[in-house]
């Protein structure tokens, strides 16, 4: 969100940022970049004047729970802006993946059909243009859903290359020790992924390398979370940290055992930026490194994933080797200029065949007339409940 954010600025928009979500103190702060932030209220006609006082030329929904709540709306007050859905990831991907894992059986179609994905891809329909991070997610959705690709826009993280003189002044291998993970605790991928490496990974790594600790860093650690915690295993629960490259270039090996999930994984991405070698699942990996070779290895044997992972804490010539990896992969896999100069195109030529482009989605104006039936009235009937409460 923030690169899209900076993406915007770039191009001289005019950014509101608008939530119903109450301010994490973690959160950063917009106004600092000159950005307004605005409350609003679900199930609240009250955003009905804001959004048509605002008049905006570009709507961007964060993921598709926003579209729902707020779709109808914007599509009824300003019917010439463009609507955009940031997906993040494909949830119903994800929910269907934890669903098998749950399960203990093979991931397929009757796990991807389940009920999010109905919701989800109806919010796709209904929005001009959905941002995807992950190819392997945009053939998915056309593939398997049929969604039309002129609906879908191909958008993964956008970074600036990592600078030679930059990378001279990173920690050496020599200088360099323990492990890492990283990753939102309430996000559940995360929790499994400590989770696993708490109970079968990192036994079989701490065998080999009795003096290595697993520093595991990430926001919102419960009680279940702290409880992990094992000094004398060297499994160390650290919490929320204020400056993720600053953990990310002390260590060595950044561990990343996903068993469920989808989108791109950030904190490989933190990984290469800070020149750390990483050991993944095809999972983790779906999606991150195209055609180019990892910046650590790819395993989904325990036995295997815990050898590698000692492999590349205790050889120099191949930690660097991967190190080297992960550089041109952020250079070449998510080169920042050449994306925006993409996405810029792209949302000057749907703003331009906006009409042309939703005559031709019937699919997308049949899902928005019901959504502003039904989605509308539940909504303002909520709206009046509320009232009747207070």
């Amino acid at each position: 969100m923030m690169q899209l954010i900076v993406f915007f600025q770039a191009q001289n928009y005019q950014i509101t940022f608008a939530s119903p979500c109450a301010k994490s103190d973690n959160a950063f702060d917009l106004s600092t970049i000159g950005i307004g932030q605005i409350s609003i209220e679900l199930n609240n006609s009250s955003f009905d004047t804001f959004i048509k006082e605002l008049k905006p030329d570009i709507v961007l929904f964060d993921r598709f729970m926003m579209e729902e709540q707020f779709g109808w709306r914007v599509a009824e007050q300003c019917p010439n802006a463009l609507r955009v859905i940031d997906t993040e990831d494909l949830h119903c991907l994800r929910k269907g993946r934890q669903q098998a894992f749950k399960d203990k059986k093979a991931f397929d179609r009757s796990y991807l059909f389940n009920d999010t994905a109905k919701r989800e891809i109806a919010s796709i329909y209904r929005s001009d243009l959905s941002l995807m991070i992950s190819e392997a997610e945009m053939d998915i959705l056309k593939n398997d859903f049929g969604v039309d690709e002129s609906l879908l826009h191909y958008l993964p993280f956008m970074l600036d290359g990592v600078l030679e003189e930059t990378i001279e002044k990173f920690p050496s291998f020599e200088t360099r020790q323990h492990f890492i993970t990283i990753g939102n605790f309430l996000h559940a991928p995360n929790y499994n992924a400590v989770l696993y490496l708490k109970e079968t990974i990192w036994p079989l790594i701490k065998k080999q390398l009795p003096k290595a600790e697993l520093h595991i860093y990430g926001a919102y650690a419960s009680q279940k979370v702290n409880q992990l915690h094992n000094k004398k295993e060297g499994f160390l629960i650290k919490g929320f940290t204020e400056d993720v490259n600053e953990v990310m270039q002390q260590a060595k090996v950044c561990l990343a055992p996903i068993r469920f999930g989808a989108g791109l994984k950030g904190k490989l991405v933190d990984a290469m930026l800070n020149g750390t070698p990483s050991i993944t699942t095809s999972m983790g990996a779906e999606g991150m490194y195209g055609n180019l070779k990892a910046n650590g290895f790819i395993e989904d044997e325990p036995k295997h994933f815990a050898n590698k992972a000692v492999e590349l804490y205790v050889n120099d010539h191949l930690w660097r080797e991967k190190q080297q990896n992960g550089f041109q992969i952020i250079k070449k896999r998510f080169n920042k200029k050449a994306f925006q100069e993409a996405l810029q195109h792209r949302i000057e030529e749907a703003m331009e065949a906006l009409h042309n482009n939703r005559f031709n989605n019937f699919t997308g104006q049949m899902l928005q007339y019901h959504s502003m039936q039904s989605t509308k009235f539940m909504s303002k009937w909520i709206e009046e409940k509320n009232k009747a409460i207070d």
